[in-house]
């Protein structure tokens, strides 16, 4: 079953289109529509919610209430808890600069216009067209990612991820994690569950051994735990995880760490 989440804020619109969203099967099932009629509201749902509880399509006004970001702070929420969501915007606003911020600014992959003939096809026709190259997209990438748990990590930009959220530089959270722990954590969970050792590390990070120290290797695991830890919400269960022996794990007395696969994500 499809999940879209709407926001919009006028009752006659929802009227009109939800019995027809719900009544098309984007995926040879009903689709559940799940509406809001303010960004606010939107907004605290989306944080709220469970990091694999990602619909599988946003449908956005973008002027709600006479408030022309409204639209686009739901979109900023949107992808700071799931980057890979597809976003439709449907609005009144087509052909202004409302509808070149979302395409150009706001990574919308579509803007429909409400005011057209034919609004309810086109609409369905639209959303069918951007859930199938969704699913494509998602086909492609899974060849490209490597997944042990909740830890996903793109083999291609090295971009790494827990439970859909994108990890990010703990001390600033919004830069992306820095490229050495990426590449370190990419080649702990491919030696997983053997342990590398600093030497081993700086040989892949092709470093100078005699300055890649265990220091420096113990320091990148502290970023990735935070990082990981801030992913989860910033509660310290992934450190807590980590001293009962999953997650990034300290190996020996030589500076050695491995990468053991939560249980809990694994039961997930």
């Amino acid at each position: 079953m499809a999940t879209i989440l709407w926001v919009e804020d006028q009752s006659h619109w929802i009227d009109r289109f939800k019995p027809v969203l719900e009544a098309t099967a984007f995926d040879d099932q009903p689709t559940r529509v799940e509406v809001f009629r303010f960004a606010e509201a939107a907004c605290q749902h989306i944080k709220l919610a469970d990091a694999g509880d990602a619909p599988d399509l946003a449908l956005l006004d973008a002027n709600m209430n006479g408030n022309e970001q409204a639209g686009f702070s739901v979109s900023r929420t949107l992808l700071r808890k799931w980057p890979q969501l597809p976003i439709v915007y449907l609005s009144e606003y087509s052909g202004t600069g409302v509808e070149q911020e979302a395409i150009e600014e706001q990574n919308a992959q579509d803007f429909i216009a409400k005011h057209q003939r034919n609004i309810e096809q086109v609409l369905c026709w639209r959303i069918r067209a951007t859930l199938r190259q969704q699913s494509i997209t998602r086909e492609k990438n899974s060849s490209d990612r490597l997944q042990s748990g909740g830890l996903s990590l793109d083999t291609v930009t090295w971009e790494a991820y827990w439970q859909g959220v994108k990890l990010m530089n703990p001390n600033n959270p919004k830069r992306p994690l820095p490229p050495t722990p990426r590449k370190i954590l990419r080649y702990l969970v491919e030696a997983s569950p053997a342990p590398l050792s600093t030497l081993q590390v700086a040989e892949k990070l092709d470093a100078d051994p005699e300055r890649f120290s265990q220091a420096n290797y113990r320091q990148h695991i502290r970023t990735l735990r935070r990082a990981i830890d801030q992913a989860m919400g910033g509660d310290e269960r992934f450190f807590e995880w980590c001293r009962e022996g999953e997650g990034l794990v300290a190996f020996g007395d030589d500076g050695a760490y491995c990468w053991r696969t939560p249980r809990t994500t694994e039961a997930n």
